[in-house]
């Protein structure tokens, strides 16, 4: 699109992270803008999976964890092997959301991410209905190889989106700022201005 830049039109299906079932068709729209900003996506998906049954997990997780006596903390998800403890799935998959934020945020033409690893989760004890992680994730930057290193603040409640506070260092580089705050949710990640933390 002369002076904005190029779209583009995606069609792709989607499967059920822990069971790798069909999760449903989605089409998109993504704008990557000439001037350096996150790209424009605009989303729409047709559920396969029960809706029902996904919030009934939802709330299955959430209760374990708000019913806790001590925080939650974990290290090294997956492990030098690849392998992830089942206990541990539903942290690596809050990690999998909330870095799908920063992705998008960092994504560009030619550059792309993954999360590589979760280096460390520590929940934080709330006294209102809220659930909140630290996690520090390792995210692998293509074509370039690198590791980025980048900290996350997760604030969630079942049926809400994701809240996520980032800030990411580059190795080897000096520290980059973060987004201050961000929403993200598998129905499309929104901006929120705030604070940094």
């Amino acid at each position: 699109i002369p002076e904005s830049g190029h779209k583009y039109y995606l069609q792709f299906s989607t499967e059920d992270y822990r069971t790798g079932e069909d999760a449903g068709n989605c089409l998109a729209t993504v704008l990557f803008p000439k001037k350096k900003s996150r790209p424009v996506v605009s989303i729409k998906c047709s559920h396969t999976k029960d809706q029902k049954e996904i919030q009934e997990e939802d709330n299955k997780f959430y209760q374990r964890i708000r019913h806790q006596s001590k925080p939650i903390t974990a290290n090294n998800i997956p492990d030098s092997y690849g392998n992830i403890e089942p206990a541990l799935e539903p942290l690596w998959a809050l990690a999998v959301a909330g870095s799908s934020s920063i992705m998008w945020e960092k994504s560009t033409e030619t550059l792309g991410y993954f999360l590589a690893q979760v280096k460390s989760v520590r929940q934080w004890m709330r006294k209102d209905d809220f659930v909140e992680f630290d996690y520090t994730v390792l995210l692998h930057e293509m074509p370039t190889q690198e590791i980025i290193s980048c900290h996350m603040r997760l604030t969630w409640l079942p049926a809400q989106p994701l809240k996520v506070k980032h800030f990411c260092a580059p190795e080897g580089h000096g520290a980059e700022q973060g987004s201050g705050a961000e929403s993200g949710s598998a129905a499309g990640p929104s901006a929120e201005k705030g604070a940094s933390f």
